[in-house]
């Protein structure tokens, strides 16, 4: 890209009171943003309001120095490796398809990843959203559907937030281990000059190696609450489909799960405990028709695409997955985890139901703490910390 056609995207974007819906209608009528300029003001109100034109021939606050940060941005450096820079404009070949189908696609879309990758290859992708405040379990599930898929073949797309889109994000990533090839997208809320949140510093730098980093906001933007809803339009558009591992009845994930479903495409929820409200979200997708999901094979038998492009590797999470801790050797013959079952539980219950004295108990849940295989969560319960 040219400098004088950044120039002319970055002041049709930030022209005050066009938005992306009035900046299509411009390019569909005029061509490349330059001639949008142009034009007079009664062509151009032919196709938005007199304020609007009136605005278009005003240069915004800022333009400038957006525009040196953003040229300077996109230059080769030579601490970056293998990753590039990139500004993805609405209607360049690298632009995703699955955007366009979207209501209100953006004007333009900040990459930066790996040289290698471009999101034209997300056909075969599945989200993986969920709390940022998830139980010991729910983090664990995250990270086990993220590497499961990446294992089937599929990108995981998620939003870099803690909790279980962090989760999410570090599955794929090792499931891809050394190889090239597109493990993860990350779709952020800030401009990618920055890292949100800070102490996701290296997850993002290993994902820049083996994955993509997204934003439809300026370089300089502050993690602002009212752009994480938009945020959550662009995971449900690039990917074929949502699974949300936990969720409460309010929470973001929902939305995802919302504009997933009315961009017609699938939504899969993880059941929880009835117990917990970190499961409450999930449990109500499921009532409104989203597919009750227990491993990986219950998303790719819902679509043939991404099951022929899984192939054989989509066995690998059958019964919980492979490699989960809780899943080894304190299975369910393990009588002290059969009476614990799958629910928060306190020590006195656990008692009530073993006979055993809270002192024994004391010691044989530090026990199985100690190995992974249970949880302690505030208030004093315990829980299976995943499927055992």
């Amino acid at each position: 890209m040219e400098r004088a056609e950044l120039a002319g995207w970055l002041r049709l974007s930030l022209t005050p009171g066009i938005g992306d819906g009035g900046a299509r209608r411009l390019l569909a009528a005029f061509g490349l943003p330059e001639k949008i300029f142009a034009e007079t003001s009664a062509a151009l109100r032919q196709v938005v309001s007199a304020a609007q034109a009136d605005a278009l021939h005003q240069v915004p606050p800022g333009l400038q120095a957006q525009i040196d940060q953003t040229w300077q941005w996109l230059q080769p450096n030579a601490d970056d490796g293998a990753t590039t820079r990139r500004l993805v404009t609405l209607g360049d070949a690298g632009y995703p398809e699955s955007l366009l189908e979207m209501a209100d696609p953006p004007l333009m879309l900040y990459v930066l990843g790996a040289a290698a990758f471009d999101l034209t290859q997300l056909e075969n992708s599945i989200a993986v959203v969920g709390s940022r405040n998830p139980t010991p379990q729910g983090a664990a599930n995250a990270r086990a559907f993220g590497r499961a898929l990446g294992e089937a073949g599929l990108p995981v797309v998620s939003g870099l937030a803690l909790g279980v889109d962090g989760a999410a994000h570090q599955g794929a990533l090792d499931a891809a281990g050394d190889a090239l090839r597109l493990a993860t997208v990350a779709v952020v809320g800030t401009g990618l000059d920055r890292v949100y949140p800070a102490r996701h510093r290296d997850l993002a730098h290993r994902i820049m190696l083996q994955g993509l980093i997204v934003s439809e906001l300026p370089l300089g933007t502050p993690p602002l609450t009212q752009n994480f809803p938009k945020r959550n339009r662009l995971i449900a558009g690039l990917a074929r489909g949502t699974l949300v591992v936990e969720a409460a009845l309010q929470s973001g994930s929902l939305i995802t799960a919302r504009l997933t479903s009315e961009q017609g495409k699938d939504v899969f929820a993880i059941p929880g405990s009835i117990h917990s409200p970190q499961s409450r979200g999930c449990h109500a997708l499921i009532r409104q028709g989203a597919k009750l999901v227990e491993s990986v094979n219950d998303i790719l038998e819902e679509l043939p695409a991404l099951r022929a492009a899984g192939g054989a590797a989509a066995g690998l999470f059958e019964n919980a997955g492979a490699g989960d801790p809780a899943s080894s050797s304190a299975g369910p013959e393990n009588p002290l985890l059969e009476a614990l079952g799958f629910d928060p539980v306190s020590l006195d219950a656990l008692s009530a139901r073993t006979g055993w004295s809270a002192a024994a108990l004391q010691a044989k849940m530090l026990e199985l703490e100690l190995d992974g295989h249970v949880a302690r969560l505030p208030g004093g319960l315990f829980q299976r910390a995943a499927a055992a």
